[in-house]
């Protein structure tokens, strides 16, 4: 199960409260006050963890607490602080305030750490008010409360490149083939129901991490077929691998699917139309692909110079396309290596 949005609250630990104590022992006069600070209530923490793909884990479980902070004690003793309580989430999390819609952070690092909610501050004990013109206060301070917010978790893939088509261009074929995700393949539509990351090798040191986006259709922009919840998906990609299956035999078809797909970028988000894209025409194995290609190889060149015929099933062509992704990807932002690292951990093949 793919879970990338879920709402939590979060409540972090109160302060203690400070201690009003006198100091009694025999034979010391004028002992006077001793009471301790109260302890720091904990921190909530969100930590990124490489090895989580999805939100899950935060399903079912609604509301995390840190620990309070214990109160203070004589002999001017502070309180224990309250331990703090980490949440971890997959890289590539955005967290938002549920109330206002604020972005409070883009967790796209791993390993990366931030207190979302922070513990009461103890309270002061009556040692602290202790003055000349004071010399026996038994005021003391209750703990501070801790912060509580309630925040809305949305997980984006980080991928450097995002495969993207109608249903059954070949896209699951594609990336099965060339990396090491194994998606489910089928000869029906929308057999691709969440998005399948997998980290391409082409020789020691040249690798990139690509996205399988599950098929999209018209109006998707709208929310139609799976919609905006995975075109989300892509807007962290630097390239985009727009897929035509060539197969079919309405050669108006295929550069109408063309334009209808880019249509839904751009209304998703101009940004996101504007990527750098490779247009792929799939399924070279079927003669009428070949067809096709006769007829419409001037016109695909033309929409996009960067063109490629590939067979997932017989391997042609793929090769000279990766590496061609590889060239065209671009190069500010993180670097592979850092890409790469936050990325999740590859699944056994």
């Amino acid at each position: 199960m793919f879970i990338d949005q879920v709402t939590i609250t979060v409540q972090a630990g109160n302060g203690g409260d400070g201690c009003s104590s006198f100091r009694r022992e025999k034979y010391v006069p004028m002992g006077g006050p001793d009471g301790g600070d109260g302890g720091r209530g904990g921190d909530v923490v969100l930590e990124t963890d490489p090895n989580l793909s999805t939100l899950i884990d935060l399903r079912y479980q609604k509301i995390y607490k840190a620990e309070h902070g214990k109160p203070g004690r004589g002999q001017q003793m502070t309180g224990k602080s309250g331990q703090s309580r980490v949440i971890r989430l997959p890289p590539g999390t955005l967290v938002k305030d549920k109330d206002s819609g604020e972005l409070l952070v883009d967790l796209n690092q791993a390993h990366q750490q931030f207190v979302i909610a922070e513990g009461g501050d103890g309270g002061r004990g009556n040692f602290r008010f202790k003055s000349s013109i004071q010399r026996a206060p038994k005021k003391l301070e209750t703990g501070w409360p801790g912060t509580s917010r309630t925040l809305f978790l949305e997980l984006k893939l980080l991928a450097d490149v995002g495969i993207i088509g109608f249903p059954n261009a070949g896209k699951s074929t594609l990336i099965s083939k060339i990396s090491n995700a194994r998606p489910k393949i089928a000869d029906y539509p929308f057999t691709t129901l969440v998005p399948n990351l997998g980290v391409v090798r082409l020789e020691e040191g040249e690798s990139f991490v690509a996205a399988d986006i599950p098929g999209l259709i018209e109006g998707a922009h709208t929310g139609k077929g799976l919609g905006h919840q995975f075109l989300k998906h892509i807007e962290r990609t630097r390239l985009l691998l727009h897929l035509i299956d060539f197969s079919d035999p309405d050669g108006e078809a295929i550069l109408s699917r063309y334009h209808k797909l880019q249509d839904e970028l751009k209304r998703f988000s101009p940004v996101l139309s504007q990527k750098p894209q490779i247009l792929v025409a799939t399924k070279a194995d079927d003669p009428q692909s070949q067809k096709n290609i006769d007829a419409l190889q001037a016109s695909m060149t033309e929409l996009n110079p960067a063109f490629f015929l590939i067979s997932s099933l017989t391997g042609e062509g793929i090769q000279p396309l990766l590496w061609k992704i590889k060239e065209g990807l671009p190069k500010e932002g993180l670097s592979e290596e850092e890409q790469i690292t936050m990325l999740y951990r590859e699944r056994e093949t």
